[in-house]
Order: structure tokens, then C-alpha cells, then sequence
């Protein structure tokens, strides 16, 4: 079709051009940006109060060996840091630009709360709960969260309190810091859209855990995945962002990590203490209990006349400490010490290891 130049309908042909060049323009310009924009995954504060005291428990577990009680703990320990490891390293994968902070403990007046996970991005602030559980989890049509384990060959279903619930609850009280540390001018602007740019997650990091949310509230199914998922989520939101939207520059995102820090939790707790004081304060250590059965060789040697191995060698002594039988069956059962050592010291080193 031939256009008359200078005709309305040419006008109206040269407009519509233009603004495809516009656009033509925009897309190229937002490619760039695109392609310059800060992209990396900066771990802000990465230590963990879980790896602590993991390092506090295994320490123990060194020092106080076959304590069932610090075996329990321990591996309910593992468990946690394990989930929490797995989100680490799904979030070092992202290539979106993000700022992340690892176990924030925070406190507005009576209120605490300690999230797993804070994650900036250009966009959006997530708030991330963490749940390393054994078992599939169900989300039913009301919110609840059915845990579903098997034991021995049965499966049992038990209801469990709602990590989307305890995340929200500690978004509250970041909400409380910021209200009291907002001006009155931009509260009135900004507090309406708080829960919009600070969002909360719940992450299932067990890779073994079936997660159905089919039947969930519509409103809480982008809100609980699986940690292989999280990325994506993450990615989804700030792809399908809306054209309005304002893109946090690097700086930006690391001062948001550093107000998060700043009114973070400063306080330190010794947990090799805590957890010696809790489970092990009538128990000896191993080098207390390796100079009283040095000792007691000593004078069970002197007293018989004779060396110091006829009672046990170096080697049985270690094996005591490890095994640290509690009873002549279990001595006998451990393997350490031979029929006539048993016989003739037997009782003895049982009660020393049990004084």
C-alpha cells in the first residue's frame, strides 16, 4: 500500500514507526542494563548458630563418648545445619543479584525472632524459614501442615505447628524495628506495601521429602517449596516484577543487609559450656579419666608387683576411654581386655570408670 508522504495517514504510519523504534530502543537499552547489572550471590554473614553448636556438640561428643543424650542432640543438629547448608548452596547457583544473610536473631522489645534466612534482591527482601524434616509433608485446603512418617513399616500423620505461620511472625517483628526507626511521612507511603516487598518463605530442604500443596490456599502455594525450587521461585518473582518497579542497586541491597544486620543480635553463647553443663555435669571427660585409670594402673601395679601393662597395655587403656564400659558384661562384651585381666581387674576398672 503506498502512503502519501506528508498525508494524515502518513503521519499516523510515521507514528506507529516511531514508537516501534522506541521500543525497539527500550529493549535494547534494558538489554544492556540487562547485561551489566550486578548478578553475583554475596553471603553478607554466613555463620550459622546452628554450625556452633555443632562444633560445641561433636567437641563433646569427642570428650564424653556413648552420651545418648548428646547423641540425640546431635542429630537433631545435623539435621537443621544440613537443611540450611542445602539453601546455601541453591542460592550461590542464583544468578539474579542477591544479598544474603544467614541465621538473623533479632529483638523488638519482649519480642525475638530468629530467621534462617534474609535474602535481598533487586526487588524483593525475603524472610526464609528452613525445615530439614524426615517425612512427607501435606498442606491442606485451611493452611494446615500434616506430617506424614513412617515407622516400622506403619505410617502415622501428625499434625505440626505451621512454619509459614512462625516465618510471618518474624517478619512482624522486623516490621516493629521498622516502624520505630521510620519517619511518619514515609511510613504513610510505604507501610501499605511492607508484606509486598518483604516476602516469606517456607523451604523444605530435605530432598527425600514429598511436598503437596495441591489443595493449599491458593495464596500459600508460591510461599512453601522445596529448596531445589527456591531459585526459581526467586528468579520467577523478579522476572514477572511489575514495569513500575525499582531495581535496587548494589549499593542499596548492601546497605538493606547491613540495617538487617545492624539491629541483629549481637550476643555471643559459649555452647560447648551450655551443652557440658546440660548433659554431661556428672560425667568426667576422657583426659580426667585417662589419669585415674593411669593412676589406678599405677597402684594396682605396685601393688601386685607387677608392670604396668599386666594390668593394660596403652592401647586397652584408649579403648576403655572409648568404649567406657559400664559393667563387667559389657567389659567382657567390648572385647578389650583378656579372660584373666577381666577376671583380675575387672571390677576395679568398672568402678573406676564409674566413680
Amino acid at each position: 500500500m503506498y502512503v502519501v508522504p506528508g498525508s494524515s495517514q502518513g503521519q499516523k504510519y510515521g507514528i506507529i514507526k516511531l514508537v516501534i523504534y522506541m521500543g525497539i530502543i527500550d529493549n535494547v537499552i534494558d538489554s544492556a542494563i540487562d547485561a551489566f547489572r550486578f548478578k553475583d550471590t554475596i553471603f553478607y554473614k554466613e555463620n550459622s548458630d546452628l554450625q556452633d553448636r555443632y562444633d560445641a556438640l561433636k567437641r563433646l561428643n569427642d570428650e564424653y563418648p556413648n552420651n545418648n543424650d548428646l547423641i540425640s542432640e546431635l542429630f537433631i543438629i545435623k539435621k537443621g545445619l544440613d537443611g540450611e547448608n542445602e539453601i546455601a548452596y541453591q542460592l550461590k547457583k542464583a544468578h539474579i543479584g542477591m544479598y544474603v544473610l544467614r541465621d538473623v536473631k533479632v529483638k523488638y522489645e519482649d519480642l525475638t525472632a530468629q530467621i534462617d534466612y534474609v535474602i535481598i534482591t533487586p526487588v524483593y527482601i525475603y524472610y526464609v524459614e528452613c525445615k530439614n524434616l524426615v517425612g512427607n509433608i501435606t498442606v491442606t485446603d485451611k493452611g494446615d501442615f500434616i506430617r506424614e512418617i513412617t515407622i516400622n513399616g506403619k505410617k502415622i500423620k501428625k499434625g505440626m505447628y505451621s512454619p509459614l505461620r512462625q516465618v510471618e511472625a518474624q517478619r512482624e517483628v522486623i516490621r516493629k524495628i521498622w516502624d520505630s526507626n521510620t519517619s511518619n511521612f514515609k511510613k504513610f507511603f510505604a507501610s501499605k506495601y511492607f508484606e509486598y516487598y518483604r516476602r516469606v518463605l517456607v523451604v523444605a530442604a530435605n530432598q527425600d521429602t514429598i511436598l503437596n500443596t495441591n489443595y493449599a490456599p491458593k495464596d500459600m502455594k508460591y510461599k512453601i517449596l522445596r529448596a531445589d525450587a527456591l531459585v526459581r521461585q526467586i528468579e520467577y518473582d523478579f522476572n514477572h516484577r511489575g514495569n513500575d518497579e525499582v531495581l535496587y542497586s548494589r549499593k542499596s541491597m548492601e546497605e538493606l543487609a547491613k540495617s538487617h544486620l545492624d539491629y541483629s543480635s549481637k550476643d555471643i553463647i559459649d555452647y560447648y559450656e551450655f551443652y557440658k553443663s546440660k548433659y554431661c555435669s556428672n560425667i568426667i571427660g576422657n583426659d580426667e579419666l585417662r589419669d585415674r585409670l593411669i593412676e589406678f594402673r599405677k597402684q594396682r601395679s605396685n601393688e601386685m608387683g607387677v608392670p604396668a601393662y599386666y594390668v593394660f597395655t596403652n592401647d586397652e587403656l584408649d579403648k576403655l576411654i572409648e568404649v567406657r564400659p559400664q559393667s563387667i558384661e559389657a567389659l567382657k562384651k567390648a572385647n578389650i581386655l583378656t579372660p584373666i585381666k577381666i577376671k583380675t581387674h575387672g571390677e576395679l576398672i568398672i568402678n573406676e570408670i564409674n566413680r
